[in-house]
């Protein structure tokens, strides 16, 4: 299987920092039983993570509580 790379990932997600934070928060979600969203043996959790948000089957959601905020100012 073809390597994953922050460039295929960052086409997804704009940011570095937060495709760091989601990248974690998966392999979190992983290890504590978690099934994967793509097809990957043999691979360690943070490649699958990666593998997953690149597919397009991780996404950010904005935290509400900040908009909200921003609303009234």
């Amino acid at each position: 299987m073809a390597r994953i790379t922050v460039e295929d990932c960052l086409k997804r997600v704009h940011n570095r920092f937060l495709l760091v934070h989601m990248a974690a928060k998966r392999v979190r979600q992983i290890r504590e039983g978690s099934e994967y969203l793509v097809s990957s043996p043999k691979n360690e959790d943070i490649v699958v993570a990666l593998r997953e948000i690149a597919a397009g089957k991780i996404t950010a959601i904005q935290n509400e509580k900040k908009e909200k905020t921003k609303e009234k100012e």
